[in-house]
């Protein structure tokens, strides 16, 4: 798999690319890595797709960063060393931060944004923080966020995989990922999106709660809000196909690229 400026990253491309619809970047949440993102949605059918490992994460170089506005000089660095031209930013939690922070501050370079299980803010629980700060409690601070990830119903080998992927982090880049959630703020801004805009959430998402998807579709103007039932925060995971039947009928309506 590729790399660009120290970024690893999956790239699926349709046999026949259609020049009007923009691609899509995926970016993943605090934790994660591309892995994160279901093939289905990796590999969307039809569309051309970008699935990032974040600095730090998953396969790519360097430490992570502890700032959300850091990761998208990061993000944004890769879209314009790589000429790609107003995607539709993807983002999932803290990827979804990300996105938010990009179409706030560089809003003529996206065509449009889908959030999956995110928020304005994104306070992070003290414990989940106390024990991330004590190297020797990494294991513990992933089984809390993994354990706080599924619903209760979720397959074993589902919260397995994702713990196992967690755990090849270094402690100090999943750290940083909750510190950098802790301080993002941007309810004060949302108003000033006028991108269209996908928000998702599973109904049963205790990471970030429905409420914070609902706020977000009430302040931003041109958004859609979408609810899964029976379905927790690693909502591309849980419910690949329906997350991708949502994807593809909002992207259909995205204003073509000119």
């Amino acid at each position: 798999m590729p790399f660009a400026q120290g970024i690893h990253y999956s790239f699926h491309q349709p046999k026949e690319v259609d020049p009007s619809r923009p691609p899509l970047i995926l970016s993943h949440g605090a934790g994660g890595s591309f892995l994160s993102w279901h093939p289905y949605l990796q590999r969307l059918q039809g569309e051309t797709v970008y699935t990032l490992d974040l600095p730090g994460h998953g396969e790519s170089q360097g430490v992570g960063r502890q700032s959300i506005h850091d990761y998208a000089d990061n993000v944004l660095t890769f879209l314009r060393e790589n000429k790609i031209q107003k995607p539709v930013m993807v983002g999932h939690s803290m990827g979804g931060a990300i996105t938010l922070t990009l179409a706030l501050d560089h809003p003529e370079e996206i065509s449009a944004l889908a959030l999956f299980g995110d928020g304005a803010k994104l306070r992070v629980s003290p414990l989940i923080l106390e024990k991330a700060k004590d190297p020797a409690a990494f294991a513990e601070a992933v089984r809390l966020v993994n354990e706080s990830s599924f619903n209760p119903d979720a397959p074993n080998d589902l919260l397995r995989l994702s713990a196992e992927a967690m755990l090849k982090l270094h402690p100090q880049t999943f750290l940083g990922d909750f510190l950098a959630c802790d301080s993002f703020d941007v309810i004060e801004r949302l108003t000033a999106i006028q991108l269209p805009t996908l928000i998702t959430c599973g109904t049963l998402d205790v990471m970030t709660p429905p409420k914070f998807s609902k706020f977000l579709a009430e302040k931003i103007p041109h958004a859609r809000l979408h609810l899964l039932e029976k379905t927790g925060h690693m909502l591309m995971l849980e419910q690949p196909e329906a997350v991708a039947k949502i994807m593809k009928l909002f992207l259909d309506e995205v204003p073509p690229l000119s």
